[in-house]
């Protein structure tokens, strides 16, 4: 069985890993199973999404990179804010720009990250859309509940030891890619195990979702966790950390910035409406490598 090598880097931003790839020189073409197989922790290198720096495409004017995201399950997604992070330092790291401040073309658009003179970063990861057509939600036959400026809309999940659906109410919006965020009353008991996979596959959101579970500390910090779409929980969600901020606002529950404890580190998000939402939080290397991706990687069912 053949096997292609490649060069690759280790990093994490809020206890986010990723693996991230150079491709600026030459494009890199994986299979759906090769990129999974590459965020695999016991068949390859392990991370919760695959990161790759290209070049942009000649006449794409004002834009430095291309930033290309791939979750754990292979599949190619739109934004990752802890991901872009980790992007800014890579690209200084490598020499690839001496730019504090760089202009990304990601699936959803661009964002323009920057590197702080502390060794944080800072992104610009656009406005939030609200409307269900945006993020998109099918909310025909809905009622929603009017929470300040913003929205909550129910979703009938079936619980397991439930005799009919139990209803979540959940502020919708998207950071460029789709977010649910759920008040609950503490993030530790929390049923993300449990509800976000329902939540993430509910047909009311045509192309997955991610499932927040927000807990109010004050109206200037939350503590959050999510279940990634594509991925599972993991320890830091940088849309995610801006969707539920953003969210918040947008319901009158909290005033910027406010602080997010997630699993992996805190993120400081600041919003103004009409504004795109910033976020600063760490981005560290863990360490670089070489691996062979196998041409048909043996991996176990989904």
């Amino acid at each position: 069985m053949s096997a292609r090598r490649i060069e690759f880097t280790k990093m994490q931003g809020a206890g986010n890993d990723f693996v991230v790839i150079d491709a600026t020189r030459r494009r890199l073409e994986l299979t759906r199973e090769q990129w999974r197989w590459l965020a695999d922790r016991r068949f390859g290198v392990g991370a919760d999404q695959i990161l790759v720096v290209e070049a942009p495409a000649p006449g794409d004017e004002g834009v430095d990179f291309v930033y290309r995201i791939f979750n754990s399950d292979g599949g190619e997604v739109e934004q990752c804010g802890n991901g872009a992070r980790c992007f800014v330092k890579f690209v200084r790291d490598r020499g690839l720009t001496d730019k504090r401040t760089i202009r990304v073309r990601t699936r959803s658009g661009v964002i323009a990250p920057r590197l702080l003179e502390d060794g944080r970063v800072e992104v610009d990861m656009g406005p939030p859309a609200f409307e269900p057509a945006e993020v998109p939600f099918a909310a025909a036959g809905l009622a929603p509940r009017r929470l300040g400026q913003g929205s909550l809309w129910p979703l009938a999940l079936d619980l397991p030891g439930q005799a009919s659906p139990v209803v979540r109410w959940v502020a919708i919006a998207s950071m460029g890619n789709p977010h649910a965020v759920q008040q609950v009353d503490s993030v530790r008991d929390a049923p993300v195990a449990v509800e976000g996979p329902q939540i993430e596959a509910h047909p009311r959101f045509p192309r997955r979702v991610n499932a927040g579970f927000m807990e109010i500390v004050s109206r200037r910090e939350i503590r959050l966790r999510v279940y990634e779409r594509g991925v599972g929980e993991t320890l830091a969600c940088g849309t995610g950390a801006c969707a539920a901020v953003a969210t918040g606002i947008h319901c009158g529950l909290l005033d910027t910035p406010v602080e997010v404890q997630t699993l992996g580190g805190r993120l400081t998000i600041h919003w103004e409406p009409g504004q795109p939402v910033m976020m600063t939080g760490p981005a560290q290397t863990v360490f670089s490598a070489e691996v062979e991706i196998p041409e048909r990687p043996e991996l176990p069912a989904t």
